[in-house]
């Protein structure tokens, strides 16, 4: 088995096991999330934890949901919704736990919004949140390119920004800190900074953490002590960012110490609760509600303990 999935592994069933321990039943809720920035939100809690493995990916986030097995699922909130949307999933939003992670990137010397007007951006996902976000936010900064290409995923955009000195693309946290730290002529322009500076927003509902509607129904204590345990690990990342980089190094979430920590704030992690994000879920959900289906969410989509 492979390290980087051994480790998600750990984390994964880490946090259910934090979740346990947090309460002292031996109820034991299973989470699932893939490895990358939505992980490191609970990167504290499982390095604390590492006993054991349960592994997600990304590609199967739609059958993860289906399925109906883990109690807790960290996945794209549009996702989530738009699965609940067509019926094909009875997990409910519990909290928004990242608030996007995306960067206009280049190696020009003259990369600028003003100089973005007239150039080729190389976006990666079309049809997808991530591109729409990132074209409202260009379109709202008075900044659209002259013209948008796309590559399957992230890891395609990077690697044109490093081989093609002249491109201008989308990529994402914690990527892009290391590409800025192997070559200091990459410049970046934060997506979550044009959207707070001329939408009113302070980022976009990214990813979120779901609930299983049983879990929450048999067992709704643990499911407060996960909640509890999650928003506490989701806060280091701003009261004690050398705790979540070193566990994110332990862990393989994210290389080395050096780049865990400068790529921190741009993986834009905060815990915010379903009820408290809902004004944020929905301006996101505006920008293409294809892919929320069709419609923002009702307020049956949102879980407070009450339920």
């Amino acid at each position: 088995m492979k390290m980087k999935k051994l480790t998600a592994y750990l984390l994964i069933l880490a946090l259910a096991l934090g979740c346990a321990g947090a309460l002292g039943e031996e109820y034991a809720p299973k989470l699932a999330a893939p490895a990358g920035a939505p992980a490191v939100a609970v990167a504290t809690l499982a390095a604390a934890n590492p006993e054991g493995f349960t592994f997600l990916e990304a590609s199967t986030i739609g059958a993860e949901f289906q399925k109906n097995e883990s109690d807790f699922i960290i996945a794209p909130v549009n996702a989530g919704a738009k699965l609940f949307k067509a019926g094909k999933s009875t997990y409910r939003l519990a909290a928004v736990v990242t608030w996007g992670n995306l960067f206009l990137a280049s190696q020009r010397e003259d990369f600028s919004l003003e100089t973005l007007k007239g150039t080729e951006l190389v976006l990666f996902g079309e049809n997808t949140v991530n591109a729409a976000v990132t074209l409202a936010a260009l379109k709202a900064a008075g900044a659209e390119p002259a013209s948008v290409r796309y590559l399957a995923g992230a890891a395609e955009t990077q690697a044109e920004l490093l081989t093609n000195p002249e491109a201008v693309v989308v990529t994402a946290d914690p990527a892009v800190t290391a590409a800025k730290i192997k070559n200091e002529k990459v410049q970046t322009i934060s997506v979550q900074e044009l959207l707070k500076e001329h939408a009113g927003m302070d980022g976009f509902a990214q990813a979120g953490l779901f609930v299983r509607k049983e879990t929450a129904e048999e067992h709704p204590e643990a499911v407060e002590a996960c909640l509890k345990a999650v928003a506490e690990s989701a806060g280091k990342a701003e009261t004690d960012p050398e705790a979540v980089a070193q566990a994110a190094v332990a862990l393989e979430i994210l290389p080395n110490p050096k780049v865990a920590l400068a790529a921190l704030p741009g993986c834009s992690i905060r815990y915010v609760a379903a009820a408290d994000a809902k004004a944020e879920i929905e301006k996101t959900a505006s920008f293409d509600l294809s892919q929320f289906g069709g419609e923002v969410p009702g307020d049956d989509f949102y879980f407070t303990a009450q339920q």
